[in-house]
């Protein structure tokens, strides 16, 4: 098989990372992915960095074990904690959520506020302040005096709303009730947007979008990823050939059935072709 032939690679702490993989089907309709979601660790946002790298770097390696052409850390707080490790560890790119996230919002924002939601774990790492800083550090000319000295970037832990979606509790008064809760103070601050720096929080996009002024975008770090990733894979003659629909392969670390059927909820299709990860525990 030609490298370019070869699978991408993406891995989350559990279900998340399936609104990435949803995106990056989407625009890539005929590279094979797989997929790891490692359900028996999850949630990765209560641990320490040391145990996030850990982690990650053992699903670094069982999937470039299967001889995947990219990675792609469909987790905002492996990006934010493991990211650096893994580029230096690993012998093929890989790719975080959180630069295409940050990159979109400065975009989007011209010069008004930002507004960042994640885990505590993501939050407390300041990855998407710091991303954003230095992609504003990066503009010239008039793009970079729209960020005057009232410019700033405000990050907010949001830790229930990732139990809820993995709950299906999506549309509910309880949800709607802490999603306002959440947001009440970052709403005061009128970003011109708001950053979804948690790949579960995609699936609560139109009950967040309910507790927002009309005027704040929201920036889905899922869809931007899987921009990045197919602007790489064209610029570095890495795109699979062929006319062939791409193929998909789903492993976890437990529970095989569950991931099923709430993988589906997040894909809006039947998951096939699922299986234990061997070695992950």
């Amino acid at each position: 098989m030609k490298f370019n032939d070869s699978p991408i690679g993406i891995f989350d702490s559990g279900l998340g990372g399936l609104t990435v993989f949803k995106e990056i089907r989407k625009i890539l309709p005929l590279e094979d992915l797989i997929y790891f979601g490692d359900t028996a660790r999850v949630p990765y946002g209560n641990k320490s960095k040391e145990t996030i790298i850990k982690y990650s770097s053992e699903i670094l390696g069982f999937l470039t074990g299967r001889n995947v052409k990219i990675v792609v850390v469909a987790c905002n707080t492996s990006s934010s904690m493991a990211l650096e490790y893994l580029q230096n560890k690993a012998d093929v790119p890989v790719f975080g959520v959180i630069e295409p996230g940050a990159k979109k919002a400065v975009q989007a924002s011209s010069g008004g506020n930002i507004a960042v939601i994640g885990t505590s774990a993501t939050i407390k790492s300041r990855a998407y302040s710091t991303a954003i800083y230095k992609e504003i550090a990066s503009l010239k000319g008039d793009k970079s005096s729209l960020f005057g000295s009232g410019f700033k970037v405000t990050e907010k832990a949001c830790p229930l709303f990732v139990p809820l979606v993995e709950e299906g509790f999506l549309n509910q008064e309880i949800t709607k009730g802490v999603i306002k809760h959440y947001l009440s103070s970052l709403t005061a601050e009128k970003p011109a947007c708001l950053v979804l720096g948690c790949t579960h929080y995609p699936i609560l996009k139109d009950s967040i979008s309910a507790q927002l002024d009309g005027d704040t975008e929201i920036i889905d770090s899922g869809i931007e990823t899987a921009g990045a990733v197919k602007d790489y894979l064209e610029k570095n003659g890495m795109l699979k050939s062929g006319a062939k629909k791409g193929g998909e392969l789903f492993f976890v670390s437990d529970d095989v059935e569950k991931f099923k059927e709430l993988g589906g909820k997040f894909l809006g299709r039947p998951i096939e072709n699922v299986g234990l990860a061997d070695g992950i525990k």
